[in-house]
């Protein structure tokens, strides 16, 4: 039986997943990663730790299911965006990459503003220069690190080193190509434009490829290294996002997927590219060929409530810490949340933006709080929504849930109400990894295209349908939350001022 490789190296781990012809996971292993701060906003990885990851659950997955490495015909990679990979001539790794949350960036945001002017920014990248894309941290290297800065020869994301490590080729999928800033999301190529605003080479980037497409070939040492057979095919693939919206299924214009994770994700498939003018979503070509999609992101979103829970509940677990909500009026008694813990990205482009409880009196128990957090992350992902339909998206069919957050009924339920949709769960689980490992079977003739692919291996096995009169309370409470950022920014960035002092 044929077989295929999913490969994600997220910020935390890498995973490998196996997945037979009919879609069905054979086996899966991941190997956990560490993340360095050297610097308060800094955030960095050591590459080859990626690389030692992918070879240490590649060896695991292979070991664990006894599958042959000659049945497994393709592989297909996926992982974190916007992180800086600076190679030298040799192919030598040049310093620690930077990462997709180091937040050091903001006068090279300003700079770029500056050199090609917001609007124009957005209309040839879809997005606005925020701190944790690619081409700021370009040029934060040549101002602050010449040295390294004159020894570039190549520039990759962290999953394409893995493919660099795997194949010796230098190669790039669209998707995450859209997320360093410098393509030309419109073409699907990289922006001559951008490239010569900002004085990078155009020789420092490499190919693009769309999603399905074979980038090269495992080499002879990548398959001494990790036991994978000489010459296998390895596929593009996509950024975390885009491969997770294809491991759930979100690839028809219409279909949303909402990720619940850590982070929070609204992602939208469009068959054209949608950009929001001011460049508060994210306009991204999608995995699956000749698509795009827009996508909103929250940075703490299922993060809010474990912050909660190890902070103010430690060592209860979530059912427990969750159930009493259920018996909590919606809007929570007057009690807001506003989980801005780690900054923000949408709606509000603001790392310096902070979390905050709001309405608090000696009516509210801890019930009180926990419901606010479910809530309060929900009106959060509304917002992107909201952008949504504002930029001219407004036919959404069905949204997707998934993610570590979307395993709870109640939350799930206040979704549903917040955003007055239905909510439909899927028998995946996996996420990227999945995605990644449907995409290396396109690129095999497993299936004629991803929708194809999507249609035979994901189905629905549930749905959370919003209810009218919860929808008409929170329709109140959520003007109200839109509030609590203007009123706090001014106070949350004197804070931010005062600790750094």
């Amino acid at each position: 039986m044929p077989y295929y490789l999913g490969i994600d190296s997220s910020t935390t781990s890498v995973k490998a997943l196996l997945i037979d012809e009919n879609g069905d996971v054979a086996g899966a292993a991941t190997t956990e990663l560490s993340l360095s701060t050297p610097k308060p906003l800094w955030s960095e990885q050591d590459p080859a730790d990626w690389w030692q990851g992918a070879v240490s659950s590649i060896k695991q997955v292979l070991q664990n299911t006894g599958i042959p490495s000659d049945e497994i015909k393709a592989i297909g990679l996926t992982g974190q965006m916007h992180g800086l990979t600076l190679l030298d001539e040799a192919g030598d790794v040049l310093r620690p990459a930077i990462l997709w949350n180091d937040q050091r960036t903001g006068p090279q945001c300003d700079e770029i503003r500056a050199r090609l002017g917001k609007q124009r920014l957005v209309e040839v990248t879809g997005n606005d220069a925020l701190t944790g894309f690619t081409a700021p941290k370009i040029l934060w290297v040549r101002q602050h690190e010449p040295d390294i800065y004159d020894e570039i020869d190549q520039i990759l994301l962290p999953k394409d080193y893995i493919r660099y490590r795997l194949t010796d080729d230098y190669a790039t999928d669209k998707a995450g190509a859209a997320g360093t800033l410098l393509l030309n999301v419109k073409s699907r190529n990289w922006s001559v434009e951008v490239l010569d605003a900002l004085e990078i080479p155009a020789g420092w980037l490499p190919p693009t490829y769309e999603g399905t497409e074979v980038t090269g070939t495992v080499s002879d040492e990548a398959a001494l290294a990790t036991g994978l057979e000489l010459g296998t095919p390895v596929v593009a693939g996509g950024g975390d996002q885009a491969a997770q919206a294809v491991g759930v299924g979100a690839v028809q214009p219409g279909v949303i997927a909402l990720t619940l994770g850590t982070s929070g994700v609204v992602f939208a498939s469009a068959a054209e590219p949608f950009i929001e003018p001011e460049g508060r979503l994210h306009a991204f070509c999608h995995a699956v060929p000749g698509r795009w999609h827009m996508m909103g992101v929250m940075l703490s979103a299922a993060g809010s409530l474990r912050w909660y829970r190890d902070t103010l509940a430690p060592g209860v677990d979530f059912d427990t810490l969750l159930a009493p909500t259920a018996d909590i009026p919606p809007g929570s008694e007057g009690l807001l949340f506003l989980p801005y813990l780690t900054g923000e990205r949408t709606p509000h482009p603001d790392p310096l933006a902070r979390g905050a409880f709001a309405g608090i009196t000696v009516r509210h128990t801890q019930a009180h709080f926990t419901r606010a957090v479910l809530e309060g992350v929900a009106f959060g992902l509304r917002d992107g929504f909201e952008l949504m339909k504002g930029a001219g998206l407004t036919d959404i069919k069905q949204v997707r849930v998934s993610g570590g957050g979307a395993k709870s009924p109640i939350w799930r339920q206040i979704l549903a109400d917040v955003l007055n949709v239905e909510l439909v769960t899927v028998n995946t689980s996996e996420g990227a990894a999945y995605g990644a490992a449907l995409l290396a079977a396109v690129g095999a003739g497993a299936w004629p295209d991803v929708d194809t692919a999507t249609q035979a291996c994901i189905q629905l096995t549930g749905s959370t349908r919003p209810q009218a009169e919860t929808v008409a309370a929170y329709e109140r409470f959520y003007a109200q939350y839109r509030q609590l950022y203007p009123a706090l920014k001014d106070i949350s960035h004197n804070l931010g001022q005062l600790t750094s002092e």
